[in-house]
């Protein structure tokens, strides 16, 4: 299959991504608590990545700024993107949360602007100072209180937080990708962000109850620990070792309208203005940018 097989992994990773945003809100809104969920996200992919990821020699033989590199992205994914993430997810909406998520590949481009010491085209400045109006626009119209008050608004502003950790991470990760592989990636930054959150983990594992579960919020906690996050961000990185930033940007709009299927068709949020108007912004954002953006950096990355 060739190249469509990254092309299938990463439309598949938005679409289980997209699915989640609901299932987390579902979760978080008195089955479980952020910190509880958190635990748990971390050890089982921990449990599985980490021994695969030990049986490549590779494993053991890391550079110290490859080393570097996976230590700061293991803050950013499991502290910046999950924690955070999941902390919104208790206070926002799925829709909210997966159209702010959409804004991520404009991080990404800045983040590689500073990086690779590039100067931006007009069209992309415009482009991305398009897209924050769309987010500030669904900001602003669930509350004016963005820190030190639980609402949408401040939850809206966690999660986009957490796509900015996740965009950080995008660019910083690639090149560990391609030269070590996502298995040995992902094995490492499961074991340093298990390591750092021992004491959370000492302190929450005992305290939580599977019997207290019903079967569906069994099913709904699977499907968080597996097809939730350690699947899609397997294939997400798998995925970034053989395609452009600029693919992921185009791939992560699949990501709201899955949610916002699932969201309404479960009845946890309807479609107002709001998310109408912060998406279109966002999409034109991202649109303007990528036709600012050289063909070179599209195809080649």
């Amino acid at each position: 299959m060739g190249v469509l097989r990254h092309h299938i992994a990463l439309a598949v990773s938005n679409i289980l991504f997209g699915i989640s945003f609901s299932v987390y809100v579902s979760l978080l809104q008195g089955v479980i608590s952020q910190s509880q969920l958190f635990v748990l996200q971390l050890l089982f992919p921990m449990f599985i990545f980490t021994p695969l990821a030990m049986s490549h020699r590779g494993f053991f033989r890391l550079s110290l700024d490859d080393f570097g590199s996976i230590f700061i992205v293991a803050l950013l994914v499991v502290f910046g993107w999950w924690y955070l993430l999941m902390k919104g997810a208790s206070y926002t909406n799925p829709i909210d949360a997966s159209t702010i998520a959409t804004i991520g590949p404009i991080f990404t481009l800045m983040t590689s602007f500073i990086v690779q010491s590039r100067r931006a085209t007009k069209g992309e400045i415009l482009g991305i100072i398009v897209a924050i109006v769309g987010v500030v626009a669904i900001l602003v119209d669930r509350g004016r209180m963005l820190l030190g008050e639980v609402g949408e608004a401040y939850g809206n502003a966690l999660v986009l937080c957490a796509v900015v950790a996740i965009a950080v991470n995008t660019v910083l990760i690639t090149p560990v990708l391609r030269r070590c592989g996502t298995v040995v990636v992902m094995g490492w930054y499961y074991l340093i962000g298990t390591v750092l959150s021992m004491p959370l983990i000492v302190a929450e594992l005992p305290t939580i109850s599977i019997s207290d579960f019903t079967h569906s919020q069994l099913a709904e906690m699977g499907y968080i620990l597996l097809f939730g996050s350690a699947l899609p961000m397997y294939l997400l990185y798998k995925s970034s070792e053989h395609l452009t930033a600029m693919h992921n940007a185009i791939y992560r709009y699949i990501q709201p309208i899955v949610a916002t299927i699932v969201a309404v068709s479960r009845g946890q949020t309807i479609i107002d203005r709001t998310n109408i108007v912060g998406a279109v912004l966002i999409f034109l954002g991202m649109l303007c940018v990528i036709l600012s953006t050289p063909r070179r950096e599209i195809t080649h990355g």
